[in-house]
């Protein structure tokens, strides 16, 4: 029996609920959409491209081919770009059209919203990694893709990658209340993450390059990887000599911890600040923005 006073809102309980079944109904949108996974697949797959013609090339100073050592750069790409990118542009857009601020109006609304956005991401993400994965199979040699240990360390690898990372793109969607704002971070983003080595060891920089490049949570996903489905005998290219497992747990559960303590607080404040006036306005700047495109 239901004891809850009249009037009184749902529990945050019931929001997540809810964002869990928006999640997966946007999920089954998402992967049926040519579109959406061709956006989500572009740059992985140019980048898939790309490793393979380079296949008959090696790692300098050994036999291993140039190609498979650039898989796990490619996987670390597509959760850079579909995941943390994709989610803070899905939220920009959000607040752009209203979406945003529809889900204000509804008691946990906004609780539900982020749930279900984030699943969604998270969900395409994972996708994009299995679809990757499975050409690289048959496109490349040496990856250890029948060791279950392997398997063992890409597990928690992808889920402290995805913990570590889709909270800075709340973040960075919360802070952007347009698309062309947001523009402005996407090109220091892209340097940040060539400078993090996601295709190859950092151990070749200048060394304070390659402190710059551990403060960030792309360097170790991109590790994490590595070491996931590369011999062991690579780890003497990394930094140390060693896939540093421990280190690796460390920077992404801080980095994990952080963000979910943050992207909270700035989408509460977001969401605080959404109003009727202000997506009018933000609409109207939109349709200016196409016209100047078209003359």
């Amino acid at each position: 029996m239901n004891t809850a006073p009249v009037g009184t809102p749902p529990a945050r309980g019931h929001g997540v609920r809810v964002g869990l079944h928006r999640g997966w109904i946007e999920f089954r949108k998402a992967v049926t959409s040519g579109q959406e996974l061709w956006g989500a697949l572009f740059f992985p797959v140019i980048a898939l491209i790309v490793m393979y013609l380079l296949r008959g090339s090696t790692v300098p100073g050994t036999t291993f081919s140039l190609g498979s050592q650039a898989v796990p750069g490619i996987l670390a790409l597509n959760i850079v770009m579909a995941g943390m990118t994709g989610l803070a542009v899905t939220l920009t857009m959000d607040r752009e059209d209203g979406t945003l601020l529809r889900a204000k109006a509804v008691p946990n609304g906004v609780l539900g919203y982020f749930t279900g956005r984030l699943l969604s991401r998270a969900g395409v993400t994972l996708l994009g990694l299995v679809v990757l994965l499975v050409p690289a199979a048959l496109l490349f040699t040496g990856l250890r893709l029948g060791d279950p240990a392997g398997w063992l360390t890409l597990a928690w690898v992808l889920a402290l990658g995805l913990a570590a990372t889709m909270p800075i793109g709340a973040v960075i969607g919360a802070l952007f209340n347009s698309t062309q704002g947001l523009s402005v971070v996407m090109l220091p983003i892209m340097l940040l993450t060539a400078l993090s080595g996601i295709f190859y060891p950092v151990s070749a920089f200048p060394d304070w390059l390659q402190w710059i490049a551990q403060l960030f949570p792309i360097y170790w996903l991109g590790l994490g990887l590595r070491s996931a489905l590369l011999p062991d005998a690579l780890a003497a290219a990394e930094i140390g000599d060693s896939w540093r497992h421990l280190e690796t747990v460390g920077a992404l559960g801080v980095w994990a911890v952080a963000g979910c303590l943050l992207a909270p607080v700035l989408l509460r404040r977001t969401a605080r600040h959404e109003s009727g006036s202000r997506v009018a306005a933000r609409q109207e700047k939109a349709v200016q923005r196409m016209d100047a495109a078209r003359r």
